[in-house]
C-alpha cells in the first residue's frame, strides 16, 4: 500500500479521533462510556497506524501527524495531571529542547540568511565607506561615531534601557516568526535586513580601526539575542516552507500544526530575550574593560552549549520513557 492509499482508507478515523479529543477536552472528566468505547477503538487504530507509518514511512508528515495525535489522546486519559510548575520545567527543560533539536536546518538557514546580509553589507561599506549612508537607516548612518564608543560608560539609565532594548528584540523576533504566513518571505528580509544592519556598521568601526572595541560591546549580549532571533526565524521560515510545499496536506493543516509548534519556539526564547536585555542594559555599558565584557560572552556561550546539551539528555530520556 502507497502512502496516498493508506492516509485515503485511514484519514476518517483520525478526523473523528481529533474531533472527539477536542470534544472530550471541553468537559474535561465527564466522559460516557459510549465515548470512551469510541475513543479508546480510535485511539488503538491511530496507535496501530503511527506504528505502520513509522516502519514504512518514517520521515513522511503523516508520521509526524500521527504521532502528535496519538500522543494528545494518550495524555487525555492516561496521564495525571501536572502541576503549572512542573510543566513550565518540563517545557524549557525537555519540549523546547526536543522541538529545536528536530528544526536545527531551519535556524541554521536563518543564521545562514543573518550571515550572508551581513557579510554583503560588510564588503560594501569596506570598499567605499559612502555606502553606510545608502545601507543604514538615516537616523543611525548619521548619528553613531566610532570615536565615541565607551565614553557614555556607567552614564545610562541601565534599568531603562534593558527594558527598551528587550521590547525591540522582542518584535524583531515577533516579526521574524510571523513573516512564516507569508510564504516565508518577510521573514527572510527581517534576518538579512538585520545581518545588513551588523555588517555595515562592523565595517564602519573595522575603518575606524575600532574592530576590537566594536565587539566587545556587541557579543556579551549578542551571542544570547541572536541565537534567540535565529530560533524564531527558524521557526517563520519552516511555517512558510510548509504553507509553500504542502505535501500530501491542505495548507490549513500545515499552518495550524506549524504554528503550534513555531509558537512553542517563540516562547521558548522569552528567558533568551530576557537575558540579552539584563546583559544589554546593565553590561553591556558598565564602566568595566572590554576584557571582561569578551568574558561574559564566554560566560554565555559556555552556559547556551550546556542548556543545550542537558536538554539533549533529558529529551531523549523523556522520548524513551514515553516509548
Amino acid at each position: 500500500m502507497n502512502i496516498k492509499q493508506f492516509i485515503k482508507q485511514h484519514r476518517d478515523e483520525w478526523k473523528q479521533l481529533e474531533h472527539l479529543i477536542g470534544v472530550l477536552q471541553k468537559r474535561k472528566n465527564t466522559y460516557t462510556a459510549v465515548e470512551i468505547e469510541q475513543f479508546n477503538r480510535l485511539y488503538q487504530k491511530a496507535a496501530q497506524n503511527l506504528s505502520y507509518c513509522q516502519t514504512y514511512f518514517p520521515k513522511e508528515e503523516v508520521t509526524i501527524y500521527l504521532n502528535g495525535l496519538v500522543s494528545k489522546s494518550h495524555n487525555l486519559l492516561y496521564k495525571d495531571q501536572i502541576s503549572s510548575f512542573k510543566q513550565i520545567r518540563h517545557f524549557f527543560s525537555t519540549t523546547f529542547i526536543g522541538l529545536l533539536l528536530g528544526q536545527w536546518k531551519a535556524v541554521a538557514t536563518a543564521m545562514l540568511l543573518f550571515v550572508l546580509g551581513a557579510l554583503g553589507s560588510f564588503f560594501s561599506v569596506l570598499n567605499d565607506p559612502l555606502n553606510m549612508y545608502t545601507i543604514l537607516p538615516a537616523e543611525i548612518a548619521q548619528n553613531v561615531d566610532p570615536t565615541l564608543l565607551g565614553s557614555q560608560d556607567g552614564a545610562v539609565d541601565s534599568a531603562l534601557m534593558s527594558a527598551s532594548i528587550m521590547t525591540n528584540n522582542i518584535q524583531v523576533a515577533i516579526l521574524a516568526f510571523a513573516g512564516g504566513v507569508t510564504f516565508g518571505l518577510l521573514t527572510v528580509y527581517v534576518l538579512i535586513y538585520n545581518g545588513i544592519m551588523i555588517g555595515a556598521l562592523a565595517a564602519l568601526f573595522w575603518n575606524y580601526g575600532k574592530t576590537y572595541d566594536f565587539w566587545a560591546y556587541i557579543v556579551p549580549h549578542g551571542m544570547v539575542e541572536l541565537t534567540a532571533i535565529f530560533i524564531a526565524g527558524g521557526a517563520g521560515l519552516l511555517m512558510g516552507y510548509k504553507l509553500l510545499v504542502p505535501g500530501y496536506f491542505s495548507r490549513g493543516f500545515h499552518l495550524r500544526q506549524q504554528a503550534k509548534r513555531s509558537v512553542q519556539l517563540m516562547l521558548g526564547t522569552i528567558p533568551l530575550f530576557i537575558i540579552a536585555g539584563i546583559i544589554e542594559g546593565f553590561i553591556t555599558p558598565a564602566a568595566i574593560s572590554l576584557e571582561a565584557k569578551y568574558f561574559v560572552a564566554l560566560i554565555t556561550v559556555f552556559g547556551l552549549i550546556l542548556y543545550m546539551l542537558i536538554g539533549k539528555i533529558l529529551s531523549k530520556r523523556s522520548l524513551s520513557n514515553e516509548l
